[in-house]
């Protein structure tokens, strides 16, 4: 967000799930599962067994936040799982000899992640910034919503999967970013996280449209265990698999939240639900995969 903003000049540390384009600025907050290769199963039951002990995966380089000297520090207290806290981060922040600003984001829908924007950019002194950016995704936005209502578009049935292994609905932002492309996932947890999701419950809601987009995966991680998918029972009857209509798509352009990225999100939605009316911007052709109908058929 803050370099879609033009304010990088401001950033002085990062995470270690930042994007490529803060790859020169220094992680101060890092996870230590990184550099291991473990699958969404394994994964599950980690993170699950180190929120039960009450333990935290990420932890702070303290010596490099000393160096920094940051006078404010962003922080999130949407998702314990998917990155550092307020309250882990505070613990650390307790120690510098100068208290920063510490400035939670907690969006838990889409018009709240838009906002944070602006919390972001006043924080910075720079309010206007954030203004500039967000009238130029709404009016992305708004394309979309007018080209819908021409065509007179129907909702079509869709499941977005934030986890394989076990299944995970989406929550949050993304069934509103769903809406906006013009489908709606009735098993989607709107504005709340993501959950836990029988296979026979989506076996009976049958979806037209299958997105798979693990939270973290990019899709060639993501491929690696679409197997798990396609053993489940009744997989193949799926309308979904029947129509060559699942996909496999960037976790970024769903879970790692910035307005620049969930717009980006909401366009490549758009193309993979109406592909008579909408085509995949040039821009995003890396971040998807149609999953190969070999693969889609193997039960």
């Amino acid at each position: 967000m803050i370099y879609d903003m033009g304010l990088q000049d401001m950033l002085y540390g990062v995470t270690f799930e930042c994007p490529p384009e803060a790859a020169d600025k220094p992680r101060v907050v890092r996870c230590r599962l990184e550099g291991h290769h473990y699958s969404s199963e394994e994964i599950d039951r980690i993170f699950s067994a180190s929120k039960a002990q009450g333990k935290s995966l990420y932890y702070v380089e303290e010596n490099l936040l000393q160096e920094i000297a940051p006078d404010v520090i962003f922080t999130q207290d949407v998702c314990e799982v998917c990155q550092i806290d307020t309250a882990c981060t505070a613990a650390a922040v307790a120690k510098l000899p100068k208290q920063p600003a510490l400035i939670a984001l907690t969006p838990n829908n889409l018009e709240q992640v838009f906002g944070t924007a602006v919390t972001v950019a006043a924080a910075l002194g720079r309010e206007e910034a954030a203004y500039r950016y967000l009238a130029g995704l709404q009016e992305r936005t708004d394309r979309l919503t007018d080209t819908l209502r021409a065509h007179r578009s129907p909702l079509k049935r869709i499941m977005l999967l934030e986890w394989i292994e076990p299944v995970y609905n989406c929550g949050h932002w993304i069934p509103y970013q769903i809406a906006h492309a013009g489908s709606i996932d009735m098993l989607s947890n709107p504005g709340g996280d993501s959950i836990v999701t029988s296979w026979d419950k989506i076996i009976r809601y049958d979806p037209e449209v299958l997105v798979i987009a693990p939270c973290g995966f990019h899709i060639a991680r993501a491929a690696e265990e679409l197997d798990l998918l396609c053993r489940k029972p009744g997989w193949a009857q799926l309308q979904a698999v029947r129509n060559n209509a699942v996909y496999l798509a960037d976790y970024d352009l769903f879970t790692q939240p910035s307005p620049g990225t969930l717009t980006d999100g909401i366009e490549l939605l758009a193309a993979l639900f109406h592909p008579a009316i909408f085509s995949v911007p040039a821009h995003l052709q890396h971040k998807y995969l149609p999953a190969t109908a070999s693969a889609l058929h193997y039960a």
